[in-house]
């Protein structure tokens, strides 16, 4: 007789709870060649599986944050060119050159 919580699929099935899988550490308990190539195939099928899924989101977020960026770079170019501060920083630097140039011809 099998231990009870031992997961005996014709126990279980009579008792109406169905057996799952275990976690196992394949660094630390002996396997079989065999269950390793069955672990790889089974790792490779739910990669598969939410490989659209996750492609689908990767596309959203890049074109997200793509769409971030480009917004940043359009509202830096269009603040920039709003700013006249500059243009009035070089009028005055000319009416100083200027100034100083009078200064230096008439004296």
């Amino acid at each position: 007789m099998a231990a009870p919580g031992a997961g005996d699929p014709v126990d279980d099935a009579k008792s109406g709870k169905a057996p799952f899988a275990q976690r196992i550490d394949p660094t630390r308990e002996k396997l079989t060649p065999a269950q390793l190539q069955f672990m790889r195939q089974v790792q490779l099928a739910q990669w598969q599986k939410t490989l659209p899924q996750r492609r689908t989101r990767n596309i959203v977020t890049g074109l997200g944050i793509g769409a971030l960026v480009l917004a940043i770079y359009g509202y830096t170019f269009y603040s920039v060119s709003q700013e006249r501060f500059l243009d009035e920083l070089e009028d005055e630097a000319k009416a100083a050159r200027a100034r100083a140039l009078a200064r230096a011809s008439g004296s």
